[in-house]
């Protein structure tokens, strides 16, 4: 999780409200003498130790901890991960008090039976929930809120997409209509052209009608892809050179619509795709839980990938806002070569 500026104003604010709740606590039991002495020399060295101990397991918990369980709703591990943490408490209490203090003032704060591993631990568990405690409700109030800024993000930019859409769209019922025409007109006497027509009716449909919906079934977006390289390939003939391939179980697995197209679009618009040397390649691996989208090929020296173009941009925009981190989009230009992988976690529901 990236923390802003004003979120450490949280951390902080926290920390604040931890020592004055303390301070203010030995006030209501031992009056003001019981506050000033907190101030006096020699200084209450056991609740600094106390606060060092309380203040890294706050840290572990929300940098490492809650991160790595809460977020991919992991409470095994997450109460696992607090049991670590309150063991951590424990000997870094153990180490301040027991040790190092022990060493300077040769004062032990528990007795020897009570400095056992386990009763120690067990007898600092209730100081210890408290670090824990903030930093878990405190992780969980940014994650609610970083979700609400990108769920806002994402409407904004759905909207502005469909603004944009219904600016430009041009009648599509009479583009439809016409190439229904031809269809109709050519499926007697030419039915091969007819069929062409068809598929290129079906890719403008899908397009402009069904992927308007977040997510699309991986089946739907496969075959828009595979009609999108048909139709290139009535176009180019026989000189066009592209590999492509998909292995793994294409079904109703849910995905965001029209991503894919992007990496597969690049190639025609900006590779290499007649050296029969060298061909394109598209490849699509799909596995139980994730789908992985990797494309190869070469460019020619007058051309340049724009490595913050729009398009990649607003793809990380829209892959964040539906995945947060959890997936993988690498883009790698070398020499006279351009590769992209794509990787995203595989829901099968839409």
């Amino acid at each position: 999780m990236e923390i802003n500026k004003k979120q450490w104003y949280f951390h902080f604010a926290i920390i604040l409200v931890v020592v004055i709740m303390d301070l203010f606590a030995d006030y209501i039991y031992a009056g003001s003498e019981g506050f000033v002495k907190n101030f006096k020399f020699p200084l209450n060295y056991g609740r600094i130790i106390i606060y060092v101990a309380t203040f890294t397991t706050y840290a572990l918990n929300f940098f490492v901890v809650c991160p790595y369980t809460l977020r991919k709703k992991n409470y095994f591990k997450f109460a696992l991960g607090v049991l670590i943490l309150i063991i951590i408490f424990g000997r870094i209490r153990y180490l301040g008090e027991e040790v190092i203090l022990y060493h300077f003032t040769g004062n032990h704060n528990y007795f020897e039976e009570s400095r056992k591993f386990f009763f120690y631990t067990f007898d600092n568990s209730y100081f210890a929930l408290k670090g824990i405690l903030y930093s878990t409700l405190l992780y969980l109030f940014f994650e609610f809120a970083s979700n609400q800024n990108r769920i806002h993000k994402l409407e904004l930019d759905y909207n502005k997409a469909e603004l944009n859409f219904l600016k430009s769209q041009l009648e599509p019922h009479f583009l439809f209509n016409t190439l229904n025409t031809f269809y109709t007109d050519l499926i007697d006497t030419q039915p091969k052209i007819a069929k062409d027509i068809h598929r290129l009716c079906e890719l403008l449909r899908y397009v402009t009608y069904e992927a308007e919906q977040e997510f699309m079934s991986l089946s739907k977006e496969i075959k828009f892809i595979e009609d999108y390289i048909y139709l290139h390939r009535k176009r180019f003939e026989d000189t066009l050179f592209l590999e492509y391939n998909v292995e793994g179980i294409v079904g109703e697995q849910s995905v965001p619509s029209l991503v894919f197209i992007h990496f597969v679009e690049n190639i025609f618009k900006h590779g290499i795709i007649n050296d029969s040397e060298n061909p394109a390649k598209i490849s699509i691996n799909i596995t139980e839980n994730e789908i992985t989208v990797a494309t190869y090929n070469k460019i020619s020296s007058s051309e340049r990938y724009n490595n913050s173009g729009i398009g990649k941009e607003n793809l990380k925009r829209r892959l964040s806002a539906i995945y947060k981190d959890d997936y993988v989009l690498n883009y790698n230009q070398s020499n006279d070569t351009f590769t992209t992988v794509l990787k995203l976690p595989l829901k099968y529901k839409i």
